[in-house]
């Protein structure tokens, strides 16, 4: 493949994919301050004009534009509107990238580009889950006072996250009960070594628990659940927005809470920016681009 690729705004995910793609195509960079350490090959510029080639394609952050048609760029000084990008240069003939806001969707729209939403694919989001539940497990050593091995801990939710992180703490030695709704989800969590109930009963024997962890978008931890946890119990809310712990109220009794959103990025970009190049390198084999 020797395509023309601008990549646009990002964390360190989108650095190391940039540096990717640079060993066997032609490939830009905006939305990044000087000193970030790209590859040599990657052509680093400030102003979309200046990228002197049509792109092929054009790679947006997990997060690409989430604040009125900005696109996220934290590791700029500046900011830049996706509309002001897209008309500073010659259209791209395909558009990657994640979470757009409605304001994004319609620039995306009015200009006739099409758009590939990687967050969609299924071996990014199972990919995605080992750094997030290794993160979590970061959060655990550097916040609980004692070792995993022992604790008695709590998740809810049996999806993706979960079972790769069941399969750490379990493995450290935690006695670890899943509460999930379906009953195949606790089948499977009896299966990979957790003890299991459904979230309706997880209250009984609730007040033991040392950590609790949260993978469920829906507000599970309310009021009547984080007052009957033991002082000291650390909450994890692992869930994208809404969330499912009232913060609110668990800082009021006086609870370690900690929402601990994009986790990939921020423990193992690395690791996590391989996989979304990975996933765009796939779709583009499916469309025969490769």
């Amino acid at each position: 493949m020797n395509k023309t690729i601008l990549v646009a705004g990002g964390d360190l995910r989108q650095v190391h994919l940039a540096n990717l793609f640079a060993q066997s195509n032609t490939v830009y960079a905006i939305g990044f301050n000087e000193y970030i350490e790209f590859d040599q090959k990657v052509q680093l510029v400030t102003r979309p004009e200046s990228v002197r080639t049509r792109p092929d394609y054009l790679i947006l952050p997990v997060s690409a534009c989430t604040d009125g048609g900005y696109l996220s760029t934290p590791l700029w000084d500046y900011r830049l509107r996706l509309a002001a990008l897209l008309d500073g240069m010659e259209r791209p003939s395909l558009v990657f990238g994640g979470i757009l806001d409605s304001e994004a969707e319609k620039v995306i729209s009015l200009r006739g580009l099409s758009y590939i939403n990687y967050l969609q694919r299924e071996e990014l989001a199972v990919l995605n889950a080992v750094p997030t539940a290794e993160g979590a497990l970061q959060i655990m050593m550097e916040e609980l006072p004692t070792t995993i091995y022992g604790q008695k801990c709590l998740m809810t939710g049996f999806g993706r996250i979960s079972k790769v992180l069941t399969k750490y703490l379990t493995a450290l030695g935690a006695s670890l009960t899943i509460a999930a709704r379906k009953y195949s989800d606790l089948a499977w969590a009896r299966i990979y070594g957790a003890q299991a109930v459904r979230i309706p009963e997880m209250q009984r024997g609730i007040e033991e628990y040392t950590a609790v962890i949260n993978t469920v978008p829906a507000l599970i931890f309310s009021e009547e659940i984080l007052s009957k946890l033991k002082k000291g119990c650390l909450v994890i809310d692992l869930a994208s927005k809404p969330g499912g712990v009232d913060f609110e109220t668990a800082n009021r009794l006086g609870l370690k809470a900690i929402w601990a959103l994009s986790l990939p990025g921020k423990t193992a970009p690395i690791t996590s920016g391989e996989i979304v190049y990975d996933t765009i390198c796939n779709i583009l084999q499916e469309r025969g681009e490769v």
